[in-house]
């Protein structure tokens, strides 16, 4: 059986957002499953010196735009949100939580919190809101509410991220196949091809 591709992202990501829709179909194209990885991109940038995009000066205004034009141009619905960027601790820990306990729910969870903050202007951000979405997919709210301040999945978060910087992921989204990192969803076509012959 072929290996499964790590799709990294971050939920504050308007890129993941978009490629998360997409990756799924893609995998499943090539007879491929898909390793949903939340990271924190906070963590990331102390790594990279890097920032969130919208609040670089000349860049973050391009970055908005390219944002809401991208989306139109892959189909995928976007608002831009009132509160942006976001924390993506919350989520993050929802996520890697739900992999050690119902894996198979996992990419419906990921599409619905991204669909919250970027269709529903939901501030994902706030516990309360993560368990909220994870219930309207049949997750119990007092489990995930526990979990979320569980050691044990605080633990487990930063165990992921710290993983993730080791192999080089820096981005969102990041995608792993067969050891080829790809950063970006404008790195689709060369996926396709990629999966398509084998590489080059």
């Amino acid at each position: 059986m072929a290996k499964e591709i790590d799709f990294y992202f971050d939920f504050s990501s308007p890129y993941g957002y978009l490629a998360s829709q997409k990756i799924e179909a893609l995998a499943a194209k090539h007879g491929r499953a898909v390793n949903w990885c939340p990271i924190l991109l906070g963590v990331v940038f102390k790594v990279t010196g890097g920032a969130p995009l919208p609040n670089l000066p000349l860049k973050g205004e391009y970055a908005k735009r390219d944002f809401l034009r991208s989306a139109k141009f892959h189909g995928v619905p976007m608002k831009y949100p009132s509160t942006f960027p976001i924390s993506g601790v919350a989520p993050t820990r929802a996520v890697i939580w739900l992999k050690g306990k119902q894996p198979a729910k996992v990419p419906a969870l990921v599409k619905a919190l991204y669909k919250a903050l970027f269709v529903d202007d939901v501030n994902i951000s706030e516990a309360e809101n993560v368990v909220k979405v994870a219930a309207s997919i049949g997750c119990s709210a007092d489990e995930l509410r526990a979990a979320l301040n569980d050691q044990a999945v605080k633990d487990k978060t930063k165990g992921e991220v710290d993983a993730a910087l080791a192999k080089g992921v820096f981005g969102s989204p990041y995608i792993v196949i067969d050891g080829e990192p790809f950063w970006g969803i404008d790195r689709f076509d060369q996926i396709e091809k990629w999966l398509t012959t084998g590489g080059w």
